[in-house]
Formats: C-alpha cells, structure tokens, sequence
C-alpha cells in the first residue's frame, strides 16, 4: 500500500503576540493500492476524493470517511494525469494514454471517452478545468491546448505559443482562463471566443501550475504561478489585464517595481 496525504485546516487558530493569526494544520494519511501511483487529486462535492492512479492506469476514489478506496478502469494503454470534477458531478481526467478527455459517471462510474483529433496523436495531455460556460479547457504538454464542449461533444485543439509546455490552467472567478507553460516559460490567457492566446511574460523561470486566490472583502484575484528555479511563485491581477500585467512584469525585470 502507498499513502495518499490529506491536509485539513483546523478551526483551532494560534494567535501570536505580533497579532498574526495562524492556521494549525492536521495532516492524515490514506492507504492506497500499491502500484497505483497517485498523482493529481481532486475532491469531490460529497466529501469523496478523486485521484489518477498514472501507474496503474486507472482513477482512483477515496471515501477519507471510511478509508476505503477503489480504483477504476479507463480503457486499454490508460495513463491519466489530470482530475477535476464538473459542474456535472462527473469525474474529468486527462487521459494521456488514450490520448482523450474522459468523464467518469460519479454514481455508475461509467467511462466516456472524448478522443482528441487523429492528427494530433501523443499530446501528452496534463490538466483541465472548465470555464463558466461548462466548456472543459485542457492543456497537452507536446505543444497543444484546446476546448470540449461536453453538451454536443464538439473539440477544437490549438497550437500552442513557443511549441512545446502548457501544463496548469486555471479560471478566474471572473471568468478568464489562463494556462502555465514549462517549456516556453510564459503565462497564456486564452480569448474563450477565438481561442487564441495572449503570452504574458513572468520573470524568472518556467512557470509549470497556475491557480487563482480569491481576497476578500473585495473579491480582487490574485493569479499565482508556480515557478521552477529561483522565483518560485509569482502572481497576477485579475483587475490588471494583460498588457498592464506585462507591463508590470518588464518593469519588475528592470529594477522599477
């Protein structure tokens, strides 16, 4: 068995002299079938969790209530990578194996897959998320991102800028999407109607995860990026926009900001 790690925030809440306030952290481990080789994990709405078994070639679901986890079946050669759940309920993987999107029925577990075009075999797909239309977005880090439309099962896939990399995407609360590539070492922010992309330059080294941080009261956006090397996470502004965002990141190169 291999452990799967869960942290879990406590209510319980440190008050230090500085007036600082710190959450403690409880961290608890879940056995999961050996082999399985746990890689993404996502939780889903009834408290369960979802997550890629890459080596075994399955997804796994965890009950943490219980402990108990079952693995299941994507199809012949699977290797997923990535798992989020949509606005369906329904498990969706980024299944590189199969070279396809798949959705997995939360209640049957049920396969569907969503195979990516012939012409572009071996996109080494990596994640997913889905905008506020209910259109999944996923990113293939051989050089491609594209679109499903899960209503009519419609797929557009795009070149990426610079070729090989994209890796982690995310959606603002406001409705952009935005993808990390490794290789080319650049944020891209995708026009949802002609899918076209604008690069946004991070200083520093590659970006490879991108995720979005609600701050409240004002519900501003701050869009960090997980960086490799020496600039390990840097952050956007939603209310920027991409030429200010660039802006600001050519004079943070130049010593100005």
């Amino acid at each position: 068995m291999m452990p799967l790690v869960m942290v879990f925030a406590a209510a319980l809440a440190v008050a230090m002299s500085s007036g600082t306030v710190y959450a403690k952290m409880v961290m608890q481990t879940f056995p999961v079938l050996a082999g399985a080789g746990a890689h993404d994990v996502y939780p889903a709405p009834d408290g369960t969790v979802w997550f890629t078994a890459q080596s075994a070639g399955k997804l796994g679901y965890l009950d943490p209530r219980t402990g108990k986890s079952d693995l299941i079946a994507l199809g012949p050669g699977a290797a997923p990578h990535g798992v989020i759940v949509g606005p369906d309920g329904a498990a969706w993987v980024t299944e590189g194996g199969q070279n396809a999107i798949a959705r997995v029925d939360p209640a049957t577990h049920g396969v569907k897959l969503f195979p990516l075009p012939k012409e572009r075999r071996n996109a080494n797909l990596n994640t997913a998320v889905f905008d506020g239309q209910g259109v999944i977005w996923f990113t293939g880090q051989n050089g491609i991102y594209g679109r499903l439309d899960p209503k009519s099962g419609t797929m557009a896939v795009f070149d990426a800028p610079r070729g090989t990399g994209p890796y982690g995407i995310a959606t603002t609360p406001g409705g952009q999407v935005f993808f990390a590539s490794l290789a080319g070492n650049y944020l891209g922010q995708i026009d949802l109607e002609t899918g076209g992309v604008t690069v946004l330059e991070p200083p520093g080294a590659a970006p490879r995860r991108t995720a979005r941080v609600e701050r409240q009261p004002r519900r501003a956006v701050d869009h960090w990026l997980e960086q490799r090397g020496s600039f390990p996470l840097r952050h956007q502004d939603e209310r920027l926009g991409a030429a200010a965002f660039a802006r600001r990141q050519a004079a943070a190169l130049r010593g100005l900001c």
